[in-house]
């Protein structure tokens, strides 16, 4: 197998950014399709070995996957074009809907449509709580400290990053003293020896210039430190009220460093600061804002930069502009980090095989974040279903049969979540049409 060319892998990740639908799970099977099984640029052990490392990470893996196995064709240049092409498409359609959203989202027949998509996004989170506890949930000890977890956050408003650092600290003393907690009921693996000659990358190549080298290690350390200050010197001589972006560049990437278990795991953290402490965006605009992201290819992290763009625009008085700007703010420091960790951990990786005490301290942190996603849940929910005020009587009866019924629609009738959302769009106003014509 001859090395693709860089033009033939830029059209790949170019057309990937478009079609990158169905969240993590669906951008993985695309790659694995068309770069293991069609073109065999990559063999299966090689792409998850890329696979196990990107899961392990803060971030969206299949991003990072993306761009390690661009790494591994096409060196640096390789990696930052199947990174920046995975996001930049859903990044332009978020900047679309997200301004037509402020400039059209209270004429009565959008705000209806939107009003039918927020209990299919509590259903949507629903499913995603369900699907990482399955994966997750791998003995009593890991149902305990998500439970531990909820309790932290849901009742003590202990911060998002605190309950990661608690869940290490936790994993690494269990592991020492407990290792017993950690056991599954089935451990049973099996591995099936294949001929991997076929692919251009597979389990005898050997990738040039790896390993860790301080020199190189520290080089790009400071080349990312420069790249995080860049901008903040834009901002600070080219904007007004330098305080508020510099409180956004700060949040978002400190976010970055805190998204084990993917999108779901930190916008409960996102959620408590932008709305409860800095009022960028009220909670039901959340929802909103998760419901666009739902639509769009690329990670559902984006919905992130609905929050950058909200942020914007409310505390410059409504000014798309300053919208945009918060937009592309929050893009660079969301995904600044997610860069540096394969470009600079790849090289190192390399020559590792898989650390089962790094992976069962990072299983306990998953488990944490299921924890984490039921406050999500509960929060998004309350916010929905009581919209004026948490009692029976303020219970919306219509809202909370339509999470049901979007619920089943999705996990017992496998409907697609894309069209589940326009059905809920259709949903939303037709009702209020019809209040309407009543």
């Amino acid at each position: 197998m001859e090395k693709p060319t860089f033009k033939e892998a830029l059209k790949f990740w170019t057309k990937l950014g478009f079609i990158s639908f169905g969240g993590p799970a669906g951008q993985i099977a695309i790659m694995h399709e068309f770069l293991v099984d069609k073109k065999k640029w990559i063999s299966d052990s090689r792409f998850l070995h890329a696979l196990n490392y990107c899961m392990v990470l803060p971030g969206p893996e299949a991003q990072q996957l993306a761009t390690y196995i661009g790494w591994m064709l096409h060196g640096k240049r390789g990696g930052l074009a199947a990174g920046i092409l995975f996001v930049l498409p859903s990044m332009f359609i978020l900047l679309g809907l997200s301004a037509i959203y402020v400039s059209y989202g209270n004429v009565p027949v959008v705000y209806a449509m939107f009003n039918g998509l927020k209990p299919a996004v509590i259903a949507i989170v629903i499913l995603a709580l369900i699907k990482i506890g399955k994966k997750s949930l791998l003995s009593p000890f890991h149902y305990v400290v998500a439970f531990a977890s909820f309790i932290c956050i849901f009742f003590l408003n202990i911060p998002f990053p605190l309950i990661i650092f608690g869940a290490i600290v936790t994993a690494a003393v269990s592991r020492k003293f407990f290792p017993s907690l950690f056991e599954r009921s089935n451990n049973k693996t099996t591995q099936k020896e294949t001929d991997e000659t076929d692919f251009y990358i597979n389990k005898h190549t050997i990738t040039p210039n790896i390993g860790f080298k301080p020199l190189r290690f520290w080089k790009q350390i400071g080349v990312g430190v420069v790249l995080w200050i860049i901008p903040l010197l834009a901002l600070y001589f080219l904007t007004s009220d330098f305080e508020f972006w510099k409180k956004l560049s700060v949040f978002f990437t400190k976010a970055a460093f805190v998204t084990f278990g993917g999108a779901y795991a930190v916008l409960p953290y996102v959620a408590q600061v932008s709305v409860e402490e800095f009022h960028w965006l009220t909670n039901l605009q959340m929802i909103d804002g998760l419901a666009l992201g739902e639509t769009t290819p690329g990670p559902l992290i984006m919905v992130l930069v609905f929050v950058g763009f909200m942020a914007g625009y409310n505390h410059f008085g409504g000014s798309l502009a300053m919208g945009t700007l918060g937009l592309a703010t929050t893009t660079f420091y969301t995904f600044l980090p997610c860069f540096l960790f394969i470009l600079i951990g790849a090289p190192i990786i390399e020559r590792t095989q898989e650390n089962k005490s790094v992976k069962e301290i990072l299983g306990l942190v998953t488990a944490a974040v299921v924890g984490v996603i039921l406050n999500l849940t509960i929060y998004l929910g309350k916010a929905v279903i009581f919209p004026k005020e948490l009692s029976l009587a303020g219970l919306d009866y219509v809202t909370l049969a339509w999470i049901a019924i979007s619920f089943i629609a999705m996990y017992r009738f496998r409907i697609g979540m894309i069209t589940w959302i326009g059905v809920s769009a259709v949903f939303g106003l037709l009702y209020y049409l019809t209040g309407y014509l009543i």
